[in-house]
């Protein structure tokens, strides 16, 4: 490594990390949060036996699996301009991102809910809790500790999904590394340290959801 090269990574780590900081990962957990609402609500509209709540379920489903996450940004964030729908970069990648995020971790939840036990259903009649009370303190605090390490993977791919939201503008870690770069086409050391980062995030998070599952499976096991 030359010197010229170890003072462009060394002028640009902490624009990077300040793009992490302030992009990167606020996009991750928002989407994240809205993604998880989304698929709660479309798990159990799946479950529905109301056909049409069930068939529209299916059918969200189908779409966002079935199409590209990048194809899905440029529909939000280029395409709806021509319905007169502006949206802002940042606020668009949200929508995308929470839009595939519910998508795939919909049919998780879902596998989730179905794993518990049949008996605790039976056992939430008998003491005359409703549907909702069932599902809301019986139901799903089960389910949420199965469905952990999935949706821990959903997490994480969505931290490498979100470099994806640099082809709508937004500058986030990405971004900031392609725009460093295009001056003297020193690409592969700047987007070298930016995979690093990808990489420490994923680490951490990975890291939290070993520590995650060992505490839940204690407490099972209590």
């Amino acid at each position: 490594m030359d010197d010229r090269t170890r003072e462009l990574i060394l002028h640009n780590l902490w624009p990077m990390l300040q793009a992490t900081l302030d992009k990167t990962l606020p996009l991750t957990a928002i989407s994240f949060v809205i993604g998880l609402a989304i698929a709660l609500f479309v798990a159990l509209a799946r479950m529905s036996p109301i056909w049409p709540v069930a068939a529209a379920a299916r059918f969200y489903i189908s779409i966002i699996r079935g199409t590209p996450l990048l194809v899905q940004l440029f529909i939000v964030f280029y395409a709806l301009p021509q319905f007169q729908i502006v949206i802002d970069p940042f606020p668009a990648a949200v929508i995308a991102f929470s839009l595939n995020v519910g998508g795939y971790a919909a049919e998780v939840v879902r596998a989730a809910i179905l794993s518990v036990a049949h008996g605790q259903w039976e056992a939430a009649q008998a003491v005359g809790l409703s549907y909702p009370q069932t599902m809301r303190l019986i139901i799903l605090p089960q389910a949420a500790r199965i469905a952990v390490p999935p949706l821990s993977n959903t997490l994480i791919s969505l931290v490498k999904d979100t470099s994806l939201a640099s082809t709508i503008l937004v500058t986030e870690l990405l971004r900031v590394a392609q725009v460093a770069a295009a001056p003297t086409f020193d690409f592969f050391a700047l987007y070298g340290v930016a995979a690093i980062y990808y990489w420490v995030i994923c680490l951490i998070l990975g890291f939290a959801q070993t520590r995650l599952e060992t505490r839940l499976a204690r407490h099972v096991a209590r």
